[in-house]
């Protein structure tokens, strides 16, 4: 099964950016499921109820878990752990969601399946390069970062999917992969637009960046085609 994660666009030219992408979307496959991840763009550096609540009622929740294949993925509000100071008792409320989804599949239990992966996606990154680097407009703050990163390892989390730095980045530490990708829009390094392509199989995680070129031109890399087809 295949699914698109996307990251919408919304301030100060929400309404306008809502209603292209929309319309962008209609001539999508529709056998192919969409996952929207709210960021800055929607909710605001500092989101507030308000804001939460328009994301939630044009796109759908703001964190929220779904299975594909065998693979938990969660979907994270990362604009509650930037600054929730606006919207305390909607980060309280996340991470009471979010403790419950880590602890249950992380436990072995004969009524729920274990997962072969378990997937992360939110808009801001833990780090760019390292966990140990400075906070910045683009990273979580250190501690929470690094609060976050030692639950997601406990629970065997694989890798971490963001966006939000407009350039590739990201690094491995401890198991854990933290996967940096650029824009397909608006690019803020010397990347090109262009998508990444991930590729999940019984064992492993495979990801790859490609430029809108690459992919017009030549497609996907063979070795990751003979994975889809597997």
């Amino acid at each position: 099964m295949s699914f698109s994660v996307i990251l919408p666009l919304g301030t100060p030219f929400r309404e306008g950016q809502e209603k292209d992408l929309k319309a962008a979307l209609k001539g999508t496959d529709p056998s192919i499921p969409l996952v929207f991840v709210s960021g800055n763009h929607d909710l605001g550096n500092t989101p507030t109820p308000s804001t939460v609540e328009q994301y939630c009622r044009e796109w759908g929740d703001d964190y929220f878990s779904f299975w594909v294949g065998g693979v938990l993925c969660l979907v994270l509000n990362s604009q509650l752990f930037f600054d929730a100071s606006a919207c305390p008792e909607l980060r309280e409320a996340q991470e009471a969601w979010l403790e419950a989804q880590l602890s249950r599949a992380s436990s072995s239990s004969s009524t729920e399946p274990k997962p072969k992966h378990i997937l992360i996606f939110q808009h801001i990154p833990l780090y760019l390069k390292s966990p140990d680097e400075e906070d910045d407009y683009f990273n979580l703050q250190r501690t929470v970062r690094q609060n976050l990163l030692d639950r997601f390892k406990k629970a065997g989390v694989k890798a971490v999917f963001s966006g939000h730095y407009h350039r590739n980045a990201g690094g491995c530490h401890g198991g854990l992969d933290m996967v940096v990708s650029s824009a397909i829009g608006c690019q803020l390094g010397e990347d090109t637009h262009g998508v990444r392509v991930v590729v999940v199989t019984a064992d492993s995680v495979i990801h790859r960046y490609y430029s809108l070129e690459q992919l017009r031109a030549r497609g996907l890399d063979e070795d990751l085609k003979k994975l889809l087809q597997a």
